[in-house]
């Protein structure tokens, strides 16, 4: 398979093309850092890994970059949509309407375009699959998730409506949906570069890691052609849905 990977820098999207290498898959890594991209490359092998520089706002330059593969990795068979981002964890009428336009532009129309850019020539293959990386906040809110959960909402109803149309293409459209997740930046993003905030995340926890995500995501896209997974809820053992809240006036 070709597996092309966004977000595949660190974290999350890093660990899953690790993992799509080591089971012998070649895969295309796509992230704005190309530094990091290259450490990547240079670990997996540049003839299993090829890499695009690019910001995944940027359709146009994705497109291009694309188009000047090897031919070896012209024809995606599988795309995980990993790129994403939650900004600042304030409460909706102090957040910043900037954060909330970049986590819309990131986690949904940056989804969509490329998920539109590869979709006719998965369909003209008859076979592909779509890995969407969402998250237990598309499910369950909670205080200060305002937008990066209804991000997660729409990627979650997007994937099941994806399949709605699909389903006579032999296209498979999956959603995975992690809870608490350490080893990447995603808190360090959350509040701006404050490692102190991140940690506190953490602490005193065993949160699911990135390789929990990458096999997650390697089983999916494993499966025989004729099953799909709609979705897969994953949490680590120390957490679980919260009790709802109820505030009292005293």
């Amino acid at each position: 398979m070709v597996v092309l990977v966004t977000g595949a820098s660190v974290g999350f999207g890093r660990a899953i093309a690790e993992k799509f290498v080591k089971e012998n898959h070649k895969v295309i890594a796509l992230a704005r850092r190309e530094n990091k991209l290259l450490e990547l490359q240079k670990e997996l092998g540049e003839e299993n890994c090829k890499i695009v520089a690019t910001d995944i706002c940027d359709i146009e330059a994705i497109k291009t970059r694309l188009n000047n593969l090897d031919s070896t990795f012209k024809n995606i068979d599988v795309l995980v949509n990993n790129a994403g981002l939650a900004l600042g964890l304030n409460s909706a009428n102090e957040a910043d309407i900037s954060d909330w336009e970049q986590m819309i532009e990131v986690n949904i129309l940056s989804l969509v375009r490329l998920t539109h850019l590869l979709l006719p020539q998965m369909v003209a293959q008859k076979k592909g699959h779509i890995i969407n990386i969402g998250s237990i906040a598309g499910n369950y809110p909670y205080p200060g998730s305002n937008v990066y959960g209804a991000t997660k909402a729409f990627v979650k109803q997007f994937s099941l409506n994806l399949r709605a149309d699909l389903f006579d293409k032999c296209i498979r459209v999956s959603n995975i949906e992690p809870g608490l997740s350490g080893g990447s930046e995603f808190s360090l993003v959350r509040f701006k570069g404050d490692g102190n905030l991140a940690n506190k995340v953490y602490e005193n926890t065993e949160p699911l890691l990135p390789e929990d995500i990458a096999e997650a995501t390697f089983w999916v896209a494993s499966q025989p052609n004729r099953v799909n997974i709609n979705r897969i809820e994953l949490m680590p053992t120390i957490q679980a849905p919260s009790a709802l809240n109820v505030f009292k006036n005293k």
